[in-house]
């Protein structure tokens, strides 16, 4: 962490904003440096309990925080736009949290020269092994992408992508725990079918995603060459690929992610 600690305001922490206050207590930042705000007082007070941070109104967190993560819902983002953007200094850094909104949507709404970046990040970041894509918007510097570099560091890995490619990330990577939530579901549910007990299945199928995952990771492997490793010839592996490319697994895939892009897109649209 560098020596200096900003004070960072997490606006609207919702799930994603919880997400992100309790990585960066973890990666040891002072709770007298967090705020959060929350629409609801039972949410307010619950996020007081638990991790020890004020949780203020919008006015204050744009008067004392010298970061502002907004993490609303895209839908919401106008109105808080049009209640805070007045207030906002045009020096002070604003990332935004929301999915499908460019930077261009936070510029009309905030002072000339405010430093946008735009952030997707996702769920593991609950166990320090998120993947957070940054961007930087027209008025962000290398300065600003590096600050938030440190703030999501702890939460996981992170990559710096144009943003024009942050809907396709969205659909990738910050939609992509779901994808394979949904493949393990079906394979404990296809374990039972040949007869193991569901936690059998499960803790085969955990693991086998965990050491599976480890390998892309650390192997350099091209994940072909890893799936041509376990795939011998006439044997039980080829047989059940055969399967899913007879069910159109892999083009399913690819009209999942096109289709989660596009209504990234549509929030976008939808919250002009």
């Amino acid at each position: 962490m560098s020596a200096r600690v900003h004070t960072v305001a997490v606006i609207g922490a919702g799930k994603i904003g919880e997400l992100m206050l309790s990585g960066l207590l973890r990666s040891g930042w002072p709770a007298d440096r967090l705020l959060a705000t929350a629409r609801r007082q039972v949410r307010a007070e619950e996020l007081a309990t638990r991790y020890g941070v004020r949780v203020v109104d919008n006015f204050v967190a744009v008067d004392e925080a010298e970061v502002l993560a907004i993490a609303v819902k895209p839908q919401d983002a106008a109105a808080l736009l049009d209640e805070i953007g007045p207030k906002v200094p045009a020096g002070k850094l604003v990332i935004s949290l929301c999915a499908g909104l460019p930077t261009s949507f936070f510029n009309r709404r905030l002072p000339e020269g405010t430093p946008v970046v735009r952030v997707m990040t996702n769920t593991p970041a609950l166990v320090d092994e998120a993947m957070t894509a940054i961007s930087a918007g027209a008025h962000a510097t290398g300065a600003h992408l590096a600050l938030a570099e440190e703030m999501f560091k702890p939460l996981g890995a992170t990559i710096r992508v144009p943003e024009s490619q942050q809907d396709a990330v969205t659909a990738l990577s910050g939609s992509g725990p779901a994808y394979f939530y949904l493949l393990v579901e079906a394979m404990i549910d296809a374990g039972i079918l040949l007869g193991l007990p569901r936690q059998v299945a499960h803790e085969l199928i955990v693991q086998t995603a965990i050491g599976s995952a480890v390998m892309l990771r650390d192997s350099g492997e091209h994940p072909v060459k890893l799936r041509e490793a376990v795939t011998s010839p006439a044997g039980t592996t080829i047989s059940a690929v055969r399967e899913l490319e007879k069910h159109g697994v892999r083009a399913a895939l690819l009209a999942a992610l096109e289709a989660a892009r596009d209504r990234a897109r549509e929030l976008a649209a939808q919250s002009d």
